[in-house]
């Protein structure tokens, strides 16, 4: 029986065309299959099919240019998808599916930092190199796991310099009242802003939980109003935040700053909250104004942007690109490698840095990206603006 779960929804390329050259028939090199385990139904599945696109952008990118190089030969690539329905159990269940039932080469990681946790014992136990794009907590990269590789840098590379910014600019902003999704990265993310916070003397009037799957939000933003915050801090995914920001709005809670990660850096959060997205702040891993060139198949992120609008019809953001880098950064590691042998490869994931459209990528000793300056942004007339780092800043952090 195939189960739900258990379909696959896709797979580009066939393993073993014939061609002739000359004069003669030959095989073509077996594609590079690479493992994708996606949340494209269930609450995740906005941000799941964001990364499919970038995924398939990118394949579509390197099979047009004929493959991945491997020593003298050209490869194409494979994706094997899977729906794990946002449930991370299955996440897991699947992954040893694509090793033992579809013979992965390499693995991507599950969206998220408490996903691509669970999933990252099976690459570790196969020994496969897995990529993740979405995990930003430090939380992920303590299990003294060798093939995991997260192209996201940690979470307080987003709240310092936000907490930074705004402590120096305005010295009204005293309380701070902070809701967080009770899941691994939301959570962690959010005891990083109350860190942050306090490092530089602001009161962390409230900190508040909500459960995964949570419609009413009512009783924490009755004790945030009553505190009355001059910043108000949410952390989740795109539709948790679009159901915060106008729950606040039914009960009139307001605050001279609001910063939602990540759901502003969709453009599903401004259409759906319309002229409430205006001013609110948030961060992320990239950009489409970045500035950054690369050696990877897109070249620059002004390319890497123009090549997603004409295959979405839509800008790109930092899930979608996410999605587009873990496979460039794999393709450029499998080159310099010079083979598809996963101890090799992932010895050059270890120790190499590569020159992305995303910008410069390096990792930990433990596996995380260490080599970029993630930008912060701000919502104004249905439209974001970066606001740091000043090198591709086009506004100033306003309040409201």
């Amino acid at each position: 029986m195939i189960f739900k779960a258990y379909l696959r929804l896709a797979t580009v390329l066939v393993h073993s065309a014939v061609f002739v050259m000359a004069g003669g028939a030959y095989a073509e090199a077996p594609s590079i299959r690479i493992g994708a385990p996606l949340p494209l139904t269930g609450p995740l599945s906005p941000e799941g099919t964001k990364l499919k696109q970038g995924y398939d952008l990118w394949v579509q990118e390197v099979n047009a240019a004929g493959g991945i190089s491997v020593g003298t030969d050209k490869r194409r690539v494979e994706l094997v998808y899977y729906d794990y329905e946002s449930n991370t159990p299955k996440a897991v269940q699947l992954a040893e599916k694509l090793v033992n039932d579809d013979k992965v080469d390499f693995m991507f990681a599950p969206f998220g930092s408490g996903s691509t946790k669970a999933a990252s014992s099976v690459a570790e136990k196969y020994g496969i190199p897995m990529i993740a794009s979405t995990a930003s907590s430090v939380e992920v990269y303590d299990q003294g796991y060798k093939n995991l590789f997260g192209v996201f840098t940690a979470n307080d590379t987003l709240t310092e310099p936000i907490a930074e910014l705004v402590s120096k600019k305005f010295q009204n902003i005293k309380k701070v009242a902070i809701l967080a999704r009770n899941d691994l990265y939301p959570l962690a993310l959010a005891q990083d802003f109350s860190k942050s916070a306090i490092k530089r003397g602001l009161e962390v009037v409230v900190f508040e939980k909500y459960a995964i799957g949570a419609l009413d939000h009512a009783s924490a933003l009755t004790q945030m109003r009553a505190a009355r915050p001059d910043w108000i801090i949410a952390t989740g995914y795109v539709n948790d935040l679009i159901l915060i920001r106008k729950q606040m709005a039914d009960i009139s809670l307001r605050a001279p700053l609001i910063t939602m990660i990540n759901g502003p850096a969709y453009k599903e959060f401004i259409d759906a909250v319309g002229p409430l997205s205006e001013n609110v702040t948030s961060a992320a891993w990239w950009h489409p104004t970045a500035k950054y060139k690369g050696d990877d198949v897109f070249k620059s992120a002004e390319n890497y942007t123009k090549l997603f609008i004409a295959k979405y019809s839509s800008d790109p953001d930092f899930t979608t690109a996410g999605g587009s880098l873990i496979g460039v950064v794999l393709q450029m590691a499998i080159e310099k490698a010079g083979t598809v042998d996963r101890a090799k490869v992932r010895e050059v994931l270890a120790s190499s840095k590569f020159e992305t459209f995303f910008g410069p990528i390096a990792f930990s000793s433990v596996g995380q990206a260490t080599s970029y300056t993630p930008p912060i942004f701000q919502i104004r007339g249905q439209k974001s603006f970066v606001v740091h780092p000043p090198e591709i800043a086009s506004g100033e952090l306003q309040l409201k």
